[in-house]
Formats: C-alpha cells, sequence, structure tokens
C-alpha cells in the first residue's frame, strides 16, 4: 500500500491528531483554574503547552496570568523577573483592550494577592475586587467555581458575599 494512503487512513480513523499534538491536552478553563491554585511547575507548563493550540479571545490574558504564576515556581531571580514581565505585559494588554472583562480582572487579582512587593503590583486590587463583585453572575460556570475556590483564602474576596 502506498504511504500516502496509509497515512490518510490513521488521520481519518482518528489514531493520531491531524495537528501534531500527540499526548497534549486541549485547553479546558477548569484546568486552567487548577492549574493556577496549584503550585506544581508541571501543572502550569501543561497549561502553557494546551494555550498553544487554542484561539479564543482570552489566549492572551491566561498566557500572561499562567507565565506570571510560573515566575513565582521558578529558582533564579533573573528567570522569575523575565517570566513575571512577560506574564504583566501580556495580561496588561488583554485588560487595556477590554477594561470590563471581570474574568481578566480575577487573573490579575490572583497575581497581586501574591506579587512580592519588589514587582510593584498592587495597585489595582479595590479595583478588580469591585469589578470581580460587580460582573460575578455574568461570569461563566468555571470561572465563578474558580472565584469561590480562591475567595475562601483570598484576604479581599470573601465567599460569603457570592453566595
Amino acid at each position: 500500500m502506498n504511504s500516502r494512503i496509509i497515512l490518510a487512513l490513521i488521520l481519518t480513523l482518528g489514531l493520531f491528531p491531524a495537528n501534531g499534538s500527540i499526548g497534549q491536552k486541549a485547553f479546558e478553563r477548569g484546568a486552567f483554574y487548577a492549574a493556577m491554585a496549584s503550585s506544581k511547575l508541571d501543572e502550569v507548563d501543561q497549561q502553557l503547552s494546551a494555550l498553544k493550540s487554542y484561539s479564543g479571545p482570552e489566549k492572551e490574558a491566561y498566557e500572561g496570568a499562567l507565565l506570571m504564576k510560573k515566575s513565582g515556581l521558578m529558582n533564579k531571580a533573573k528567570e522569575k523577573l523575565n517570566l513575571f514581565k512577560s506574564g504583566r505585559s501580556k495580561l496588561e494588554a488583554s485588560i487595556a483592550r477590554d477594561k470590563n472583562n471581570a474574568e481578566y480582572r480575577f487573573l490579575r487579582l490572583i497575581i497581586q494577592e501574591h506579587a512580592p512587593k519588589l514587582v510593584n503590583y498592587r495597585n489595582e486590587i479595590d479595583n478588580d475586587t469591585r469589578q470581580i463583585r460587580s460582573n460575578y453572575r455574568s461570569l461563566p460556570d468555571a470561572v465563578q467555581l474558580a472565584i469561590l475556590d480562591y475567595a475562601k483564602k483570598s484576604t479581599v474576596l470573601k465567599a460569603s458575599f457570592f453566595n
């Protein structure tokens, strides 16, 4: 049998993904928020990898948040700072394009509450908290669940507000 025919059969039958991402998981919002809550570098890296094939409008914001999260899990100071700066510019660009997006504000709040003072990334905590509270009910279920989970350990978001 011709090798082209065999390859066509394999792709048609779905034995291998056509995009070449064998073993790569598709991006999923719930898994993204689980990685954001995790302290495991491999979970963050898996989500960054899954984002490569994702084309939703939130891609840049998600990637920015994950890069900043990853920066806190790294050992070398220069690597931490470079990742944080890269992630910050991606997330801030997303917020600049869609100032009223409460999910982006939630991502920024997560990072702000845990960012070291050295990076000077805590100026929008109050504004982001208000935006999240005002728009909570209009957010997708996965984001609402992530907010409720995060509120259990947050100093500015309280779970009682959302129940």
